[in-house]
């Protein structure tokens, strides 16, 4: 009895301990609701409206990143967007950030239509750039993940714009 009673105080203690290790892990890392799987180390911003006043403020351009959960292309898209380090870099860096799953009344960030995938980027002055455009002509604001370079050409694009028009 005393040894059973010793292994299932253990056991528990093992139980305990590693539920706390696992808690003590999780806190260190804020949960990173707004991300939705786009780049944790981001600092992304909850609504449009709050990204043009951050955009105004910090003088960097706001990118727009148009998805929904379920469509495979923006998973896809997703995918390739985390896992680049440059993208991450330059997002975390030099953009104000954006992921929505809804869309805004803004008519701008639609002007060919509202489908996913859609990134486009507002710059300080909170122009939209309808002029900062993808590789399809009949989604002019869609990228797949092959697109990659080009998506990051273009976000250079975009800092260089406002670098050159402000």
């Amino acid at each position: 009895i005393m040894l059973r009673s010793t292994l299932a105080l253990s056991l528990l203690l093992i139980a305990v301990t590693s539920n706390l290790a696992m808690a003590i892990k999780k806190e260190k890392r804020a949960p990173q609701t707004l991300s939705r799987g786009w780049g944790d180390e981001i600092t992304w911003v909850q609504t449009y409206e709050e990204g043009l006043y951050q955009a105004k403020k910090s003088n960097k351009p706001l990118m727009v990143i148009h998805h929904l959960e379920d469509c495979q292309y923006c998973q896809a898209l997703k995918k390739a967007f985390a896992e680049n380090e440059e993208i991450q870099e330059m997002a975390q860096n030099n953009f104000i950030m954006l992921n929505l799953m809804h869309e805004t009344t803004d008519k701008n960030l639609s002007p060919d239509g509202q489908y996913v995938p859609r990134i486009m980027f507002v710059d300080p002055s909170l122009t939209v750039r309808a002029d900062i455009t993808g590789r399809y002509s009949n989604r002019l604001y869609t990228y797949e993940p092959q697109d990659v370079p080009f998506l990051i050409e273009n976000m250079k694009k975009a800092l260089r714009l406002i670098q050159t028009e402000l």
